[in-house]
């Protein structure tokens, strides 16, 4: 596999896994909820187990010395409330990715990755509607 494919894939399974372990303990630290927790840990272990017979392939191809992505200025986050949007939304970019270019590799592991998306959408939906409260002024 040609190594700049792979390093889409080793990109953004790390990128989704991050977004979804920001969520991850802000919804198990700040809000206690242990279902959506165990919920959003669930998914971020499944991100890279349907590519880790690739793992080696991937780290082979990570460069992250020259990767130009390293120098992009971050956005400030101003609450709590945009960190969580912005990690929720990281993740499902990088699902949207993996399902695309997964299907190159073996096209049931996209279907995985879609669902997968799908399942981080309903989190950030039940999320934000059973703690709306903690959001309003």
């Amino acid at each position: 596999m040609d190594k700049k494919f792979i390093r889409i894939l080793d990109t953004n399974i790390n990128r989704c896994k991050e977004g979804l372990r920001v969520v991850e303990d802000s919804i198990r630290f700040v809000f206690c909820d242990e279902i959506l927790y165990k919920k959003t840990r669930k998914v971020r272990h499944s991100v890279s187990s349907y590519l880790a017979d690739h793992y080696e392939q991937m780290l082979s191809a990570r460069d992250s010395v020259t990767d130009a992505g390293k120098t992009v200025k971050e956005a400030s986050r101003t609450n709590l409330k945009n960190i969580i949007i912005a990690n929720f939304k990281r993740a499902e970019e990088s699902l949207r990715v993996l399902e695309e270019y997964s299907k190159i590799i073996d096209f049931d592991i996209a279907l995985k990755y879609k669902s997968l998306r799908y399942e981080v959408y309903s989190i950030e939906k039940k999320f934000f509607q059973k703690h709306k409260d903690f959001f309003t002024n």
